[in-house]
């Protein structure tokens, strides 16, 4: 198997795979040395590796302190809390990861997400380090000629609506949607959803503000587009209507990004509701297609929310399944 994960991305230089080919390691070439601030952080926060000739790097945005009933509001308190405690979780509140991710393929710079950007008076001061952990990594926003968008929630849109990040990216930038993402913002729907108080104005507000922002530079699609050679998006629904994963493949090699097509209660509850999902039985379905289809192909998974940096695979678990979590090549 060719493919090489690897969490200290190096030069470009020679090495041989397993077969004795020579092959050329990954191109993000900062993303081994410290921000360029001159502070180095105790915890890892970018992770690189291949997928044949596509170069991804998993960018950690932060956390998130959310209620844990959000993970399930359809399950009784009682099951919950025992799940919480099987997994070692405090029982009230915990740290959701949040991940994005970069992409190159093709001559392109592909950003997965953008990540939360500036805490929406909703005391979440822990996200929205994507812009300096994309420096920090080398990774220059002029450079990206590309975002692709899972769905318009906050934490997946904010990074752009930062100040002072729009004049930095590429007048020509494509932002790719599913248009019944973009639909469903001119009027959204919450009647399903069981968030804080705050969330959902929070989340109306910031999609208006996108959509005016980037108006021109949106790139709709249907079902699936294909971003660049082997990066492919992929409308779902479920979790937003117009909810999309996006697919990599390239010589034999496959990861999905899922987006929040899955948190990490959904493997072994798959059928418990996620307080953001605006039509939780339809998520649900969605779910476990996917983790079946994943459990089948053996690919990579990356997901948003699953603890950073989320890069495992599937198998099935009698009627559930398991997360199996890669193991990190240094």
């Amino acid at each position: 198997m060719t493919n090489r994960l690897s969490y200290l991305a190096q030069k470009n230089e020679p090495r041989r795979n397993r077969e004795g080919r020579q092959e050329t390691t990954l191109s993000f070439d900062n993303a081994s040395h410290p921000g360029r601030s001159g502070h180095d952080e105790l915890v890892p926060s970018r992770y690189a590796l291949r997928i044949g000739e596509i170069d991804v790097l998993v960018l950690s945005d932060g956390v998130l302190p959310l209620p844990t009933a959000m993970l399930a509001h359809n399950a009784e308190p009682a099951v919950r809390a025992a799940w919480l405690d099987d997994m070692f979780l405090p029982p009230d509140a915990f740290d959701w990861a949040l991940n994005v991710v970069v992409v190159r393929s093709g001559g392109q710079t592909i950003l997965i997400d953008t990540g939360l950007g500036s805490d929406p008076d909703l005391n979440l001061p822990r996200a929205g380090q994507l812009v300096k952990r994309l420096e920090a990594a080398g990774v220059d926003l002029a450079s990206v000629t590309d975002v692709v968008l899972t769905h318009m929630h906050m934490d997946h849109i904010g990074g752009l609506l930062v100040e002072g990040v729009k004049e930095r990216l590429r007048p020509d930038l494509r932002i790719h949607v599913a248009a019944a993402e973009v639909e469903f913002w001119e009027a959204p729907d919450f009647s399903r959803t069981s968030m804080p108080q705050g969330f959902p104005d929070a989340l109306r507000s910031t999609a208006k503000r996108f959509v005016k922002e980037y108006e021109g530079h949106l790139r709709t699609f249907e079902e699936e587009y294909e971003v660049a050679p082997g990066v492919v998006v992929r409308r779902t629904g479920g979790h937003t209507p117009g909810h999309s994963v996006v697919c990599l493949a390239s010589g034999g090699d496959r990861l999905t990004f899922a987006g929040d097509a899955v948190f990490a209660v959904g493997f072994d509850q798959p059928d418990w509701h996620n307080g953001f999902e605006h039509d939780p039985e339809e998520a649900a379905r969605v779910r476990i297609r996917l983790l079946r289809e994943l459990a089948a192909s053996g690919e990579l998974l990356v997901a948003t929310h699953l603890p950073f940096p989320s890069l495992g695979r599937v198998a099935v678990d009698g009627d559930t399944f398991r997360w199996v979590a890669a193991f990190w090549d240094y």
